[in-house]
């Protein structure tokens, strides 16, 4: 059975969810941050995991209609606020992975605070990527080791927002490519691709694809 500590999560199919209803795009951001309370609750009941890295947020996103963003970040700056006593319950610590510098100094401040607050959060660390791009997160990453006299695998991996090893990671929506996400990370992770859009995923069908993962003949690289 294979050992299971760190899922990712391409969370893909707001949009289009609320299309289909006839709604609004931002409906189905709506649904969709919902969505993500029932997951990180199942994680961090679940005795094995214990990391949950969420794409939320794309450095390629902010090419989206100007509102769209503007209500992303509204909801973001809502979600961050609403969901502090969720994750003291939970005992969910939240990191936050990918570059602030561009959000607004008030956002900055709530991911600020909110990592504080829940520092001491024991059951499951959720990474949330915001403004994250793997390929910037690798540039940032080996810019910052530029005074080193070399570069090894060990200490770029450790200069990066997000330093843990996927074993699973999960796209929603029906897509099947992995849009600059953990790339370095997922390097050996198992991928899994769901038709469902995001704003319908359930536990159940995260359990489900566990179970798949577990069976799954892991060689990385070798011969069993």
């Amino acid at each position: 059975m294979n050992e299971l500590k760190h899922i990712a999560m391409i969370m893909d199919g707001n949009g289009r969810w609320a299309q289909c209803q006839g709604k609004k795009r931002f409906v189905g951001h709506e649904a969709g941050s919902e969505r993500v309370r029932e997951v990180t609750r199942y994680c961090a009941e679940h005795p094995e995991i214990e990391r949950l890295s969420l794409f939320a947020f794309s450095t390629e996103n902010w090419k989206r209609p100007k509102l769209e963003v503007e209500f992303l970040m509204k909801l973001l700056s809502h979600y961050l606020e609403k969901e502090l006593p969720t994750y003291l319950e939970m005992g969910v610590k939240f990191e936050m992975i990918g570059d602030a510098s561009r959000f607004t100094p008030a956002l900055q401040k709530q991911i600020s605070e909110l990592e504080e607050e829940t520092k001491h959060g024991t059951r499951l660390i959720q990474h949330l990527a915001l403004n994250y791009g793997s390929r910037n997160e690798i540039l940032r990453a080996i810019n910052s080791l530029k005074n080193s006299e070399m570069v090894t695998e060990e200490s770029l991996g450790n200069a990066l927002d997000c330093k843990h090893n996927v074993d699973l990671l999960i796209r929603t929506g029906g897509e099947h490519r992995l849009s600059n996400y953990l790339l370095w990370q997922s390097a050996y992770a198992e991928l899994f691709f769901s038709d469902t859009l995001w704003p319908d995923f359930t536990s159940a069908e995260l359990e489900s694809i566990i179970a798949r993962f577990k069976n799954i003949d892991r060689r990385f690289g070798g011969v069993k």
